[in-house]
């Protein structure tokens, strides 16, 4: 089985080096085959040239030189991926590294599951660390966007999701959206092609200021979750 491990970044120059080591060196002692794509989402801080200078085994680089989004930088990597599974999360590691053997644990467990989604809301310590008004103020984004988008999962919004590779193939084949937004896309698109999704615990480990803005990001969401809806309703597959 070949893992493969998508880390979008956008001018991460303070963090990147001691990233790529850190998953360099889990990776290869957790799994046989295995691939760490480093997406560049156009950044202007020469962090795609320190990954590279690195020359770590079986990590590459890739991504386009004007910034796009988080979600350009997901999709563009997902879909060079050559594994049979395909994670992505974040370059700061917000959920830690054992998070990863844990996907592949979870798919072994549940052979008919196309998609492993982490969530914050599976356990008490999920939101360890947040201040109570972050928490509160996370769980009712969450919430309401998943009431908009149908959803009945517990954490749409967690930034660690993996996908079986086939599954990942067509899924973000479809995908076009390229800023935060991207997760719903996927999920919309997973339930669309009849996927399995399978939920599994998970909790910040490395805090870092989070860029949603709940009040003003909530009503762009609810308009974009509402465009992509009735696009990917009417869209035939």
């Amino acid at each position: 089985m070949k893992f493969s491990l998508v880390i979008p970044m956008y001018n991460e120059k303070s963090i990147i080096a001691d990233t790529a080591k850190t998953l360099s060196d889990y990776m290869d002692a957790h799994f046989e085959d295995y691939e760490i794509l480093f997406s560049n989402d156009g950044s202007k801080d020469g962090c795609d040239e320190i990954v590279r200078e690195l020359n770590l085994p079986n990590v590459r680089v890739t991504g386009y030189p004007n910034n796009q989004g988080k979600g350009c930088a997901v999709r563009t990597a997902v879909l060079e991926a050559k594994g049979d599974i395909v994670m992505f999360t974040d370059a700061d590691l917000a959920y830690g590294t054992d998070v990863i053997a844990r996907v592949a644990e979870k798919f072994a467990e549940n052979p008919d599951a196309d998609v492993v989604i982490g969530s914050r809301n599976l356990s008490k310590d999920g939101y360890e660390g947040y201040t109570l008004m972050r928490k509160i103020a996370s769980k009712m984004y969450i919430k309401v966007l998943c009431i908009a988008g149908g959803f009945k999962l517990s954490d749409s919004q967690c930034g660690c999701k993996a996908f079986r590779g086939e599954a990942a193939q067509k899924i973000f084949s479809h995908c076009e959206v390229n800023g935060f937004a991207f997760d719903f896309e996927a999920i919309l698109w997973s339930q669309k092609l009849g996927c399995k999704i399978a939920e599994m615990p998970v909790k910040i480990i490395n805090h870092r200021e989070s860029k949603v803005h709940v009040f003003s990001d909530t009503f762009k969401m609810l308009r974009d979750l509402r465009k992509m809806k009735k696009r990917i309703r009417k869209a035939s597959i």
